[in-house]
């Protein structure tokens, strides 16, 4: 299986449900909390784009955050996506 990163943030209900998400369906994470990490932060806007939390990383592929989560759950993309 291939590398999930979760950046997350504190508080976050999104980043909560994300984490849930991902350990129901037994699928292993990193997690990076940058609530505290202004450096981290520019890191993940640097490769993601992205300063919205959480943001899921699959190996070097953007992901994105809770709502395409979810989407590439429910059409089966996410098992593609680790699996590819």
């Amino acid at each position: 299986m291939k590398k999930v990163t979760v950046y997350s943030t504190d508080p976050c209900s999104f980043c909560a449900n994300a984490k849930a998400l991902l350990a129901k369906r037994g699928i292993e994470f990193d997690e990076i909390n940058l609530s505290k990490d202004p450096a981290g932060r520019a890191k993940l806007v640097e490769r993601t784009g992205m300063l919205s939390f959480p943001q899921i990383v699959v190996e070097d592929q953007v992901l994105g955050g809770f709502r395409e989560l979810v989407m590439a759950d429910r059409e089966g993309k996410l098992t593609e996506l680790l699996a590819a």
